[in-house]
This record gives C-alpha cells, structure tokens and sequence, in this order.
C-alpha cells in the first residue's frame, strides 16, 4: 500500500500534537468552527461541481442537502459549545448528601472518521464539527467511489487545518484497512451494515470504541386517518431526494388496502408537481443520477427480481446504461419474499405493500432488523403511540420524512443492526468526549462510619442503607 507510510506518518504526527489540541481552550475551538462555516460559505460553487461531477446532482439540491445542515449545525455548535463543556453538577445519593459531583468532558483524543459517497461532503465533515467542539485530533478517509468530492475535501481541508490536527487520507478499502489496525482513541464510522462489522472486528483489535452510523430498510406507514395527498408530496420528496442515495429515505411504504388506488393517483400528481412529466424526467435538471455502475445494476437486479415474484411496475421504468439515470419506480404488489424487501434499496424504487389489519404491519416490519428510521402518517394518537411502542427505530417522525436528520437537539443515529452511538449537537460533542466523572469528598463523610471494624452501631447503619437508600 502506496499510501501507509503517508497513514503513520500523519497518525504519529497527531499524536505527538493531540496533547496540545485536546488541551485547547473553548475560544480555539470556537475560532476553528467559525473558520470552518466561513470555509464552507467561500467554497459552495467548488463543492456545488465536485458534487455534480460525481452524482450530476443539481447545485440547489447540493445545497439543501450538503452545505445547509452543516452551516446550520455549526452555528448550533459555535452557540452552545461553552455551556456544553463545562462541567455538568449531578445530585448525590442521600448517602453522599455532602459530597460534590460533576461530570467532566474531556476529549477522546485522536479520531478517525470514516465517510460514505451518498452524502461525501456532509457526512464527512458534520461528525469533524462534533470532533473539533469535544477538542480531538481528527483523520478524515473519504469514500473512494465519489472522488470529485473526495478530492475538494482533501484540498479544503488541507487549506483550512494543519494535518497534524486535521488530516484527510484518500484511497480505497487498503487505506481503510491501514487506518483500522492503529490505535485510534474512537472511530466514527457511516456506511453499510457488512462494512460496519468490519469496522467493528478491526477497531476490537485496539479496544477502540466505535460508533456506527448504518442504515437497514426504513419504513413508512400510512394509516385510513392520514391524509394521503399530503403524505404523497412528502413521501416522493424525501424518497427521491439524491435519487434515493439516502441512509433514511423511505425504503417501503405500508398503506391499508383501500387507499391504494387514491395514493398511487397523488403519488403521480406529486411526482409531476416536483420533477415534471414522468416521461421527461431525464432532461430534468433537478433530478441527480446513480452514483456508478455497480450501484446501479444493482438496483436494477432488484427491480427484475421483484417483478419476477410478481410486482406491478408503475411508471415507464426509464433508465438509461450510459447516464446511469433511472426514473422514480413505484412497485405494488410486491412478495414479502423478494430480495427488494429484504436488501435496503438506496436508489429511487418504492415498494408498496398493502395490509388489512395493524397485526400486519408488526408481522412484515418484524422481519428486518431495527430500521434507521421509522415515519408514520396518522392524525391517530393511539395508533401513533402503539407503533412507536411496538417497533423499536433509530429515530421516528410523524406525518413527515427525513427531516430529523437536521434538527440537531435530537440525537442522530440507528439502534441494533442499524447502528450504535449518537451524533448531532450535544449528543455528537458526548461521542467525542470522555465523560469523566469527578467525586470530591469533605475531610469527614459520613462513609467514615461504614469502615471496619463492623460494631454493631455500623451493622445498623448498613442494615438501613441497604432498606431505605
């Protein structure tokens, strides 16, 4: 491997550097995210042709998709990073009435971020804001399979930061392995489950805690209360955004037998409304491409397998090899037994599944593992709360799609085969942090009467310890 002197070169700096960063004062982390968001606003159009070079993805999407949630997270984190680091007091137990009690963050120390090629800007850069607020040294491996957008990083990056504190490592799955077997004080990882575990075994090695940001097939629920229109226009949006290249984009939809017809009515209406006639989507300037070749033959396979068991393709099935274009698909009557209903689809293909009572919504969600996301459309209290009771998710949204990923005072991430650990906000800068906790004693506590020897007089004292506290 070419580039594994240049890995531990840059790891060794780091680590001769992280005392020196982790011991940075708020201030200095503070005047880093400013440069950081000033970076970001001065270099939009680079990005905007980096982005489109690798996904033919439309600058204002670009925008709303990889720079917006990150503007909007950095001035969260600039605002709130002083009172996230200082100490946090917690109450004692009545037995320690006299004690002080706080938690302390102090950084991980040397990080590495490992990034996909759905969202190769944001998803590199969002965990580096929480890993820079928490005080850490920071290396970056980008995805191999968006290299316009992996290539701007390396060069913004490299403008912004010393490599000593923030690095970015380009390269395939040898520079990935070369980073996973040094000792990294933490690991951020945002992918695929099979690479998750991957990540996982190797960071075991080193007894590097990790956390994984995954994905797994997100369901979508609509209930004979919604409003189905409504939860139309929103579905499309959030499946079709990026083409469907996203980790919690809608995978399928559930939906009571009775309302299919209407929903597949306004499902073509709101489809029309955002990316035009269905026929000419592909001259649609706002509509972005698969990312290579491999994804979308894929994709494809999925398709024919699902029609092969008996699923109705809605839409002209408009795809073209050369582009890697291919138009929104909506499939009904899909077999639970199909590789689409078990494989997540990451492209822009809809399977829509009927059912007659809320026992069958348990019963087919039930046979994937935990999703990442969970959306429900109801005006229901009581079937809301029952789905969020019964089904276990990452994260969940009512009569809405996606839009959680943004609202950085929600923690961010999966549960189970999905995912572990937390990020966004608050809940980012504690994935970064140690949270040391810091117990002061006065000269005379009143455990001084728990010591040996065991008189009588203590064995009472215990005796309503362990009955009353």
């Amino acid at each position: 491997m070419q580039n594994f002197t240049r890995i531990k070169n840059v790891f060794e700096l780091q680590q001769k550097n992280k005392a020196d960063i982790n011991n940075s004062s708020v201030d200095k982390r503070k005047f880093k995210l400013k440069k950081l968001l000033n970076a970001i606003l001065n270099n939009i159009d680079e990005l905007c042709d980096a982005n489109y070079k690798d996904f033919k993805k439309a600058k204002t999407e670009t925008m709303l998709s990889e720079v917006f949630p990150l503007t909007s997270e950095l001035r969260h984190t600039i605002r709130n990073i002083k009172r996230w680091q200082k100490p946090h007091r917690v109450s004692p137990p009545l037995a320690f009435f006299n004690s002080s009690n706080k938690i302390f963050y102090e950084p991980k120390g040397q990080v590495l971020i490992i990034s996909p090629w759905n969202y190769p800007f944001l998803l590199a850069v969002g965990p580096l804001i929480s890993a820079i607020a928490a005080g850490n040294c920071v290396i970056i491996k980008p995805s191999e399979h968006t290299p316009n957008t992996s290539a701007f990083l390396m060069k913004f990056i490299s403008q912004i930061f010393d490599e000593t504190e923030v690095a970015v490592i380009e390269g395939d799955y040898q520079e990935a392995q070369g980073l996973l077997s040094l000792p990294f004080d933490h690991i951020f990882f945002t992918g695929s489950t099979r690479v998750g575990k991957i990540v996982m075994q190797a960071a075991a090695n080193n007894l590097t805690p990790v956390t994984l940001e995954l994905g797994g097939k997100s369901p979508t629920i609509i209930d004979e209360s919604a409003d189905v229109k409504n939860a139309a226009q929103k579905i499309v949006w959030g499946k079709y955004l990026n083409c469907g290249q996203t980790c919690i984009a809608p995978d399928y939809l559930l939906i009571p037998e009775h309302l299919l017809n209407n929903f597949v009515k306004v499902f073509k209406q709101s489809l029309e409304k955002l990316y035009g006639n269905i026929n000419s989507i592909s001259s649609n300037p706002d509509y972005c491409r698969i990312v290579n070749q491999n994804q979308y033959e894929r994709i494809l396979s999925l398709i024919t397998d699902a029609v092969k068991n008996g699923a109705k393709l809605i839409g002209n099935f408009d795809h073209n090899d050369e582009q890697r274009f291919l138009a929104p698909v909506l499939l009904l009557n899909v077999s639970i037994n199909s590789e689409i209903m078990r494989e997540e689809i990451f492209g822009p293909v809809l399977p829509v599944i009927t059912y007659k009572n809320e026992h069958e919504i348990f019963d087919i969600i039930n046979r994937n593992p935990k999703p990442l996301a969970l959306y429900i459309f109801s005006k229901r209290k009581t079937f809301i709360k029952k789905i969020l009771n019964k089904i276990p998710s990452g994260g969940s949204v009512i009569n809405d799609v996606v839009i959680h990923f943004s609202n950085f005072q929600l923690p961010f991430g999966g549960v189970g085969s999905s995912g572990m650990g937390k990020a966004h906000g608050f809940a980012g800068f504690k994935t970064f942090s140690n949270e040391k906790s810091v117990m002061k004693q006065p000269k005379f506590p009143p455990s001084l009467l728990l010591y040996p020897p065991y008189t009588e007089t203590v064995k009472k004292i215990i005796k309503i310890l362990v009955k009353y506290f």
